[in-house]
């Protein structure tokens, strides 16, 4: 029974591979040598490690020169092939977005979506047609799992806490504003604070939240509104209010974009909300990523195109 010797491939050295391909190649030592960059000397070392690895002469002198061993015969075809592989993994990866099939997983939450998406996509796909997107359901970062993270080429969100593995850049800067449809009875009222907490107010709870983030914020000036009615996003939010008498606090670009369409007043709030930071997060693994630089730098780009906040207030 022939027993099989496994090699320890933590022991080996690259470069062995190397001069064994050289060595086959010339079946000489000196000439091996010279085609690697070694002096003989060096390459003789080296054919002894490679006889001591292999168990193997892999080198036999017959009369003034040399022959190869059936084994190192058997080793040809397939050590070339090795190499080439090591030096395909070893090759910095490119990208061409024409050919590229890459499919990104982006997770946004609908105001960011309605504002970035579509030109995200036409961008995209104007240079890079086959390229996909899966846009995942949202859920507060600060409620995920670590493999959750793991899944995501691209996060937009306004949270600021460091997510671990991933890098931070600004995408552009909101605010929020009260809405309530064109008519409400209270329009005129509303910039006065016992009339904007006394109204129904719809709030918008995310997947992992347990509240809206403008009530905690409400909450620190000492005050609290009337909810009555709490949905997953914002789009929700304006689209209920725009057919009811409810009122609802939400980003500012949102409701600019969606005041005509769906008949829309946008009132100054009674508290001055300030502004906020969108981000973009991308996973630290892909920082090289030459597919996942192309694609954050044209979300980035995207951002700085919607420029900065108009911060005139609104007449009711």
């Amino acid at each position: 029974m022939v027993a099989i010797r496994m090699v320890n491939l933590a022991s080996v050295d690259l470069n062995l591979l190397v001069a064994l391909d050289a060595l086959i190649a010339e079946v000489h030592v000196g000439r091996a040598a010279r085609k690697i960059g070694l002096s003989q000397p060096a390459a003789s070392h080296a054919l002894k490690r490679l006889r001591e690895l292999l168990c193997d002469p892999l080198l036999i002198r017959v009369g003034s020169r040399m022959e190869l061993t059936p084994r190192a015969i058997g080793l040809r075809d397939s050590l070339a092939e090795a190499l080439q592989r090591v030096q395909a993994v070893l090759v910095v990866d490119s990208f061409e977005p024409q050919k590229s099939s890459r499919r990104f997983s982006v997770m946004m939450q609908d105001h960011i979506a309605h504002l970035v998406l579509p030109a995200l996509v036409k961008r995209v796909h104007s240079d890079a047609p086959d390229v996909r997107f899966d846009i995942l359901p949202w859920q507060s970062p600060g409620s995920m799992k670590l493999e959750r993270f793991r899944s995501i080429d691209l996060l937009f969100s306004c949270s600021l806490n460091e997510i671990a593995g991933f890098q931070r850049e600004t995408l552009f800067t909101e605010s929020e504003v009260t809405v309530v449809r064109k008519g409400h009875p209270s329009s005129s009222k509303m910039k006065n604070l016992k009339t904007f907490l006394n109204s129904k107010h719809v709030a918008v709870v995310g997947r992992g939240l347990t509240e809206d983030p403008v009530d905690g914020w409400l909450r620190e000036e000492g005050v609290s509104r009337q909810i009555v009615l709490r949905v997953p996003s914002y789009l929700q939010a304006v689209q209920t209010v725009s057919q009811t008498d409810l009122v609802a606090f939400v980003p500012r670009r949102l409701a600019e974009s969606l005041a005509g369409p769906l008949s829309l007043a946008l009132l100054s709030p009674p508290i001055d909300p300030g502004e906020y930071q969108e981000y973009l997060f991308y996973p630290r693994r892909a920082l090289e990523d030459p597919a996942s630089i192309w694609l954050r730098n044209i979300a980035l780009q995207l951002g700085k195109q919607l420029g900065p906040m108009d911060r005139r207030a609104f007449v009711a």
